[in-house]
């Protein structure tokens, strides 16, 4: 088990929690981050090859043929929303109740709409930058601005799910623009409170596991494992 600071608290699952993916960002990076939000350690088989992917088919270990596939609790989980609600779940890190956590999967779902926008781009020949820009600045930035206006976090005075991956969201559009929250100085000012919290502060480290940017490896081993043209 891994060395923490004092002060710090490590959740660790009884049979401990894999992660099957690619070696890169895609739909597992909101898991990865939600899970280092909750100071889980999990770990990680990176698919590489279409006959591993082949193999979990045939052993029924994806649902519905996709991953990603988080193994937690005895489970294999597929279907990165149901993921991330068992996981904000588990480690409280979803709303009080029923009303909060509506507000919370409102949030979660558009933020996952405006991610996938960005997910797309390297397997994209034509990528539309431009278009992603101007639904960023004008239909899911404001609301966001809107809410951290009169409070620390978006949903009930406390960091949930919601506040992960819109921190997750915030650091992808600066990678594409970098002056895209100068005119959203609460989601800036946001953004900078979240990535002082030491949990995520240490998953924002160097050799953290923490994806990079996808490259063109990461494109060419996804169009091979899926058997894409």
């Amino acid at each position: 088990m891994s060395t923490l600071k004092r002060g710090t608290t490590l959740h660790i699952a009884m049979a401990g929690v894999k992660l099957h993916y690619f070696n890169g960002r895609g739909k597992m990076e909101s898991i990865r981050w939600l899970l280092a939000a909750a100071e889980v350690e999990f770990d990680e088989c990176h698919l590489t090859t279409r006959d591993q992917y082949l193999k979990m088919v045939n052993d029924r270990d994806l649902m519905f043929q996709q991953v990603p596939m988080v193994e937690i609790d005895g489970m294999k989980l597929v279907q990165t929303k149901a993921i991330l609600n068992y996981i904000a779940e588990k480690y409280k890190l979803h709303g009080n109740d029923i009303k909060e956590r509506v507000k919370i999967n409102m949030y979660v779902e558009g933020l996952m709409d405006l991610m996938e926008m960005i997910m797309m781009l390297p397997f994209t020949k034509e990528p539309k930058l431009d278009n992603i820009e101007k639904k960023a600045k004008e239909r899911y930035l404001p609301v966001f601005e809107e809410q951290l206006k009169t409070g620390v976090h978006l949903v009930g005075g406390r960091m949930t799910v919601a506040d992960v991956l819109l921190l997750e969201c915030t650091l992808m559009l600066e990678e594409l623009f970098p002056e895209i929250l100068k005119n959203f100085r609460s989601v800036k000012d946001f953004q900078d409170r979240m990535q002082k919290e030491p949990a995520i502060s240490r998953f924002l480290q160097p050799g953290s596991k923490r994806k990079p940017r996808p490259d063109d490896g990461y494109v060419k081993t996804v169009m091979e494992v899926f058997d894409l043209k």
